[in-house]
Order: C-alpha cells, then structure tokens, then sequence
C-alpha cells in the first residue's frame, strides 16, 4: 500500500459524462454556464463535451458550439471525448486542449457503445494518436467496463492489462480503469491497480468511478491507497452510459472533493462554491441529483475554513 497522497487531480466530467444521459435537452448556453461555473470552482481539468454522431449521443450535438462558446479560464484543461478520427479532428479544430479516447474491455459492451470491435476501436485510436501527436495535444486511453460488463460479467484482469499496454504503446499520456457499470468493489479495484501498474511501472493512471451500487467513494479510496492520483468525477453525481443497462452516475464530485479534503488531501477545489454548483445543475436538470454533500452541508471544520 503506497503512502497516500497530499494532493490528486480531480477531471470534472459532468458536462459530459453527467449530461449524456440525461433525457431533457439542455440548451447550449446551460452547457456553457454550466463550464464556466466548475471553472470559477476551481478545476483545472474539465471534460467539455464529447464529438461523437448526434444520433449515438442527441445530448452532444451540439459539442461544436459549446467549445466555440464557452469562456476558457487560464490554467483549466478543457478535454474532449472523440471516439474516432473524424471526431478527434472536429475536437482539435475546436481547440481542445486534450482527447480521451474509449475502448471498453468486453467485446460486447464495444460493439453496443460504439459499434465496432475492440480491434477495430484500437485502430481507430491509432489515428486518433497521430492526429493529436500532429496537433501537439496529449491524449488519454480510457478502458471501460474494467470492472465487469453488463452483457459479458466478469472481466479478466489480463483483459483489461493488455488494452492498457495497446493504449499505452499507441502513446497515451495516461491510463484510465473505468467502473462503467459500478460494478467495482474496494479489494477489486486495489488488485486491478496493482496489476495495471506492475505491467505499466511509467505511465499514470486516473480511475472512473460510477456509483451504481453505492461502492463509488470506498472504490476512489482503495486506489488512493496504491498510489493513484487522478480521478473523474461528476457533479451531483450525474451520468450513466446508454448503452450500459442500470448503470448509475459517476461518483459524485463534491462527495469525493469533500472525503478527500476532511483526509487532508488537497484537490484545489472550493469545495462551498462546488456545492452551488451541484445545487444550480439540480435545478436545471429538473430531478433530484443522488450526491449527499450539497444536501447534508459540511462538518464545522470545514466550514471554518
């Protein structure tokens, strides 16, 4: 078990992790607002939107629009999400300043959630990589469904440790491990940590956490304890996958920024200006959001400060 560490890096991912799933369109200018709020909370990493087919994803049809509208705040890295080369190129042209790239470790999920095999998104990575190795961007190798599938169940871990070598050798700057369905569990996630990072001593990696069956923040815990530093979350814990029948939301951002910061662990997020945010994003998706903080409010020491 490593030392845990003094400070992690938080990918605010409900523009649009949070929003694909969600019936009710939201307006651009939501999406924008919505940007620019997390933004002036204090993120440094914030997942924009995603340029995939308007009739795979309708919420992110118009991903064009809000990079073209949304304020850019120095020091925040606005990603995007690009399943193939045309959408990675339409990404670069709206200058965002990272991709993630998604291959999931069942073949089945693969093909429900992007309609190919995982050969075939592999290849499609490859010139994702040299697309944005031209444009002088870095890009990151999610590998979804990590820990277990909703059509295939349990996935081998030797599975999910040979996309993440693929990932790693196309040039992905870092590994991402997500719990697509909330399927993970503490000692689980802790030995695919250790597996990954046994076959992958260099290269870093962030974990994905949904929180179906309510393991989302011991999961963060049991991979903050081997070592890892990154993590995606979402605010007020929306989202869910469409093509991952019953799967919940992402943790959700203010539950993981409020455990980390009570155990000393710095995000360099305001945690009460967060808090707003989820309760205004609760307001405009119109249903009661499942993250427990912006409700409950904050312990006394917390809120000295």
């Amino acid at each position: 078990m490593a030392t845990l560490p003094e400070r992690v890096t938080i990918t605010e991912v409900g523009p649009r992790d949070g929003l694909q799933n969600e019936e009710q369109y939201f307006e651009t200018q939501q999406k924008v607002e919505l940007i620019a709020r997390l933004g002036e909370a204090g993120f440094s990493r914030i997942e924009a939107g995603s340029f995939v087919s308007p009739k795979a994803i309708p919420q992110m049809r118009d991903t064009a629009g809000v990079f073209a509208a949304m304020p850019r705040r120095e020091g925040v890295t606005y990603v995007a999400l690009v399943p193939n080369a045309f959408g990675a190129r339409s990404a670069i042209a709206g200058r965002a300043d990272e991709l993630a790239t998604v291959v999931s470790a069942s073949e089945t999920h693969n093909k429900r959630n992007i309609n190919r095999s995982v050969e075939e998104s592999l290849q499609e990575i490859e010139a994702v990589a040299g697309l944005a190795s031209d444009a002088g961007i870095p890009w990151a190798g999610y590998v979804s469904t990590a820990f277990g599938c909703p059509y295939e169940g349990d996935v081998p871990e030797q599975q999910v440790v040979r996309l993440c070598q693929r990932l790693r050798d196309l040039g992905a700057g870092v590994v991402a491990l997500g719990d697509t369905i909330g399927a993970g569990n503490p000692r689980q996630v802790a030995s695919l940590v250790r597996v990954v990072q046994d076959a992958l001593p260099d290269t870093p990696l962030r974990l994905h956490a949904h929180d179906t069956r309510g393991t989302g923040l011991a999961n963060v815990f049991a991979a903050l304890q081997e070592g890892v530093e990154s993590f995606d979350a979402s605010v007020g814990g929306m989202g869910g996958c469409p093509y991952a029948p019953g799967a919940a939301g992402n943790v959700a951002t203010e539950d993981v920024v409020y455990m980390l910061e009570e155990m000393g662990i710095a995000t360099g997020v305001d945690l009460p200006a967060l808090v707003e945010v989820a309760r205004w994003t609760e307001g405009i998706v119109g249903r009661k959001l499942p993250g427990r903080v912006k409700d409950a409010g904050f312990t006394s020491a917390t809120e000295r400060e």
